[in-house]
């Protein structure tokens, strides 16, 4: 079938609009962090209720006390709370932008390195949303849209490529398990890298409280940072390696190999061993904590390498999806 100019067209106008709608959020969610009180005051409530369980019984994994007498809401958090409305309304742009690009091909709209990385952003923008209806972490959300933004930027202008059928070796149902797999995978592991990384700050400056003494405060406790990254990681680990594991088979389909060590997929693998190790060392050897943070923070380094780079850097079995 012929592709839709028309809404191939539409689909860049919508990707190009959530882009600038997500750098606007960026902002004023940035702007509630460094000026509001709302993230130090969560974050102390959160912790302050943990006690109160904990001495009572109870869960320890409650961030909220129910009937807490509603406080003033100052400007920063007012902002703070626009910045959120842009975000899913971005999200929404972003979401449109996928779909139109399907309907314009005719297929699934990941079929080459721009349409994968514009569908890989917006699961990481949906996992972030997710979370902001399970912790206190709005104040939060410039952190996840500072890498989002540059992915997508480069993406747009380095990846960027015109609506086209997809080229004969991907014309497989393998497109659609493989890759989607892929991409969950990907755009969730984006989030616990994140958290990850604050979580560094937090605990430095509860180790220490002259280090990063205006920034730290203002961030959840140490345990909530650390719940975050391992509840997506927990998710995202198995949906991951199923799509590794489709993308031997397919590959055995089309080349008559399960592995060949291309760029990608060694990547993909080394990606695959850090969270296969930060998963397992948490089980077994109960690490936590900062050892636990920066395994996390490798793999988040070898799917953002993955992801993008590796296409800009590298050519190999897997460079066709550029085009």
């Amino acid at each position: 079938m012929p592709i839709n100019e028309t809404l191939s067209q539409y689909s860049d106008y919508s990707y190009t609009t959530a882009t600038a709608i997500y750098v606007l959020a960026l902002m004023f969610t940035l702007f509630e962090q460094g000026f509001g009180a709302r993230g130090r005051l969560a974050a102390e409530r959160s912790k302050q209720r943990v006690r109160e369980l904990v001495g009572a019984g109870g869960p320890p994994s409650a961030t909220v006390t129910p009937g807490e007498p509603p406080r003033e809401i100052g400007r920063p958090e007012r902002i703070g709370r626009m910045g959120a409305a842009l975000l899913v309304l971005a999200a929404l742009l972003h979401l449109t932008a996928i779909v139109l690009r399907g309907l314009a091909v005719h297929r699934a709209p990941w079929g080459n390195m721009y349409e994968y990385g514009m569908a890989t952003t917006f699961i990481a923008v949906l996992t972030w949303i997710v979370i902001l209806r399970k912790f206190p972490v709005r104040h939060l959300t410039g952190f996840l849209l500072t890498p989002v933004v540059i992915l997508m930027f480069i993406n747009g202008t380095m990846l960027y490529t015109t609506a086209a059928p997809v080229q004969p070796a991907l014309q497989s149902y393998w497109l659609i398990i493989h890759v989607s797999a892929a991409i969950i995978g990907s755009g969730v592991f984006l989030v616990p890298g994140v958290a990850s990384v604050l979580y560094l700050f937090r605990s430095a400056h509860d180790d220490n409280p002259a280090k990063f003494a205006k920034f730290g405060p203002k961030l959840p406790t140490a345990d909530v940072l650390d719940r975050i990254a391992y509840r997506t990681t927990i998710f995202a680990f198995p949906v991951f390696t199923f799509g590794v594991l489709c993308g031997a088979v397919w590959a055995e389909a089309a080349w008559g190999r399960f592995w060949g060590w291309d760029p990608k997929e060694t990547v993909a693998f080394v990606a695959w061993v850090v969270y296969a190790a930060y998963l397992h060392s948490r089980a077994t050897a109960g690490w936590r904590g900062k050892r636990a943070a920066i395994i996390n923070i490798v793999g988040f380094s070898a799917t953002v390498f993955n992801l993008f780079f590796v296409n800009l850097v590298t050519s190999g079995l897997h460079s066709y999806a550029g085009g």
